[in-house]
């Protein structure tokens, strides 16, 4: 149990510092890591989730300190990401692991591939209309329950690419994820309960002791090519999960 522990401390703490200089990636990474240890979808969301919502309340905290929280913003965010979460919740525990597991794969892919995107290619002119937070709030917080994240590479880079300002974007969604993920949460609590202590302590433990250095290297550390690298290490690691639950030889 001690190594289970120890083991999590690290990915908690790497997925947080990655977390801390590029906005979003802490789910995504960790679930990665689960689902290549063949832990099932809804158990490794489940065990995410939990986590985060120490971390997510920790950011939040953090960036409403710091002013970079726009309250209206956070609701109209939550609410929505709320009940999206919620959702997601219960098709993830109801559906058969054998379907959910390269369902769950497949979208990893493809969020590797949307922070690889957002890395290699210049920012997009803000849109003439304004986003439609709602929908995206309730998208963000479906897809962040079925693949055990996603909330900050959906909501974050869509807010940032519609003209939003980059520090309230960031810190607005960080706090409403604490909201998000404490309903996905209590929904695998209420379902299948929370399964995996050592990896939830782990990872609340690795995120925790990388809170406070995570600002530190968001200063000095380039956030592109460290983004090109979480992106190509989650795609790889979700192609080889989705090769091997396919039996593809």
């Amino acid at each position: 149990m001690l190594e289970d522990i120890l083991l999590f401390v690290i990915v908690g703490f790497v997925a947080q510092m990655v977390d801390g200089a590029i906005g979003m990636a802490y789910g995504l990474v960790a679930t990665s890591v689960l689902l290549s240890m063949s832990v099932s979808p809804a158990v490794a969301s489940a065990s995410v989730h939990a986590a985060e919502v120490f971390t997510t309340g920790a950011s939040g905290l953090a960036h409403w300190r710091a002013g970079n929280v726009v309250a209206r913003l956070v609701l109209r965010l939550a609410v929505p990401g709320m009940l999206g979460g919620v959702l997601g919740a219960y098709i993830l525990t109801d559906l058969p692991v054998e379907i959910m597991k390269p369902v769950v794969s497949a979208y990893l892919i493809v969020m590797g591939l949307v922070i690889l995107r957002r890395a290699l290619r210049p920012p997009a002119p803000p849109p003439d209309k304004p986003p439609r937070v709602a929908l995206l709030g309730f998208g963000g917080g479906f897809l962040d329950a079925i693949g055990g994240g996603g909330w900050g590479p959906l909501v974050t880079s869509t807010l940032i690419g519609r003209g939003n300002v980059a520090r309230t974007a960031i810190g607005s969604t960080n706090a409403a994820e604490f909201f998000v993920t404490t309903a996905i949460t209590a929904v695998f609590v209420a379902t299948i309960g929370l399964e995996l202590w050592p990896v939830i302590l782990g990872l609340v433990l690795g995120g925790v002791l990388a809170a406070p250095l995570a600002a530190l290297v968001t200063k000095k550390l380039p956030d592109r090519p460290l983004m090109i690298i979480v992106g190509a290490v989650i795609t790889l690691l979700s192609v080889r999960n989705l090769v091997v639950q396919l039996g593809i030889s």
